[in-house]
């Protein structure tokens, strides 16, 4: 696993080469501002530095987010900004949720931090049952949209079963809240500044990941990415494959090694699962008549699921074989066996070459 963690950077570069690529390079011309190289970690930090300073009515809130939280996103931020509007809550995520959603539809903006994604579900109920449902509920009369819920997931190589869950496709089952997930820095600073000031409750997935092993050129000015755009990172004319997170890398890699054999790859970050980018992802199959979908999270429910059915109403036609998903194994996680369980280059290289 380390040969492919040490590739998790270099995506970015990759992407940037293809002239197609829409979101941050059709949204921020990088001539116009100072970028500097940063990882993920402190990307995050940066956006919500910025959300703190351009909107008063923004607060930081979570376990240990006061001297900087577990993985560091939020250091500096009580410093200057005061633990009025940083401050750490008791070990409660249903507590959490409750007071953010609270805070939220009193017109303010409410980022919550859940320590680990695999620690949300004490909060589940108030996510699906109030959160999601608060604007429907008083027929637009009263909302929470200024409400996100920041979680790191997926696997760190250490993690185990209580560190390293994927429980983004629980969160994709409700209507009323969005899930956003960036692969990069560069994705992840300006994807939360749109979460952040987005009029609907957002759950942003951070992949821990990532943190410290993804660096890119980051601008360092105040910027948005859009939500629900996916992005095209490499072009191909054989095979669409679509993931989000991390786990672009592992695909990058695997397309490199498939072009080696003569399969060109079309690669798509998802970047917001839902509500997902359709028609980008359903015009690419058009294109090559092959689908694959890779995820960390187990393969019976996954989000991969939803996209294959979709895919398969409609593009039935059009696609030259089955819909294939290279995803987590139906187990809980393990922690020995974590390189078994994970779907890897290997893996996905040979559902490429079987579709």
């Amino acid at each position: 696993m380390g040969s492919n963690f040490r590739r998790i950077g270099k995506l970015a570069a990759i992407s940037s080469k293809n002239q197609s690529c829409r979101g941050f390079s059709s949204s921020l011309n990088k001539n116009d501002t100072s970028t500097k190289s940063v990882n993920l970690f402190s990307a995050i930090n940066q956006a919500l530095h910025i959300a703190l300073d351009t909107d008063p009515r923004s607060y930081v809130f979570g376990e240990d987010v006061g001297f900087g939280g577990v993985f560091r996103c939020t250091t500096g931020l009580a410093d200057r900004f005061g633990k009025q509007r940083v401050f750490n809550t008791p070990l409660c995520e249903q507590g959490i949720v409750g007071f953010a959603i609270g805070l939220a539809a009193m017109d303010n903006r409410a980022i919550a931090e859940i320590q680990f994604a695999d620690y949300i579900f004490p909060a589940f109920d108030q996510i699906v049952n109030e959160a999601a449902k608060f604007r429907y509920r008083s027929g637009n009369q009263f909302n929470c949209g200024g409400l996100t819920i920041r979680a790191p997931y997926g696997a760190v190589g250490h993690g185990g079963h209580y560190h390293s869950q994927s429980p983004e496709s629980f969160f994709c089952h409700v209507p009323g809240i969005k899930v956003v997930i960036p692969r990069s820095p560069q994705q992840a600073k300006g994807l939360l500044l749109s979460s952040i000031r987005d009029p609907n409750p957002v759950v942003f997935f951070e992949p821990k990941l990532l943190y410290r092993m993804a660096v890119e050129e980051v601008p360092e000015d105040d910027y948005m990415l859009p939500l629900s755009e996916a992005e095209v990172l490499r072009e191909g004319t054989d095979i669409t494959l679509v993931g989000w997170g991390a786990q672009l890398s592992i695909m990058e890699q695997a397309c490199v090694e498939a072009a080696k054999e003569g399969i060109s790859c079309e690669l798509i970050d998802l970047k917001t699962l839902i509500p997902w980018d359709k028609e980008t992802v359903e015009a690419s199959v058009k294109k090559t008549g092959r689908l694959l979908i890779s995820h960390e999270a187990p393969v019976t429910g996954g989000f991969g699921a939803e996209i294959s059915a979709s895919i398969v109403e409609r593009c039935f036609t059009r696609l030259e074989a089955p819909v294939a998903r290279v995803c987590g194994l139906d187990t809980p996680f393990p922690l020995v066996f974590e390189p078994f369980y994970l779907p890897t280059k290997n893996k996905i290289l040979d559902a490429i070459k079987s579709t």
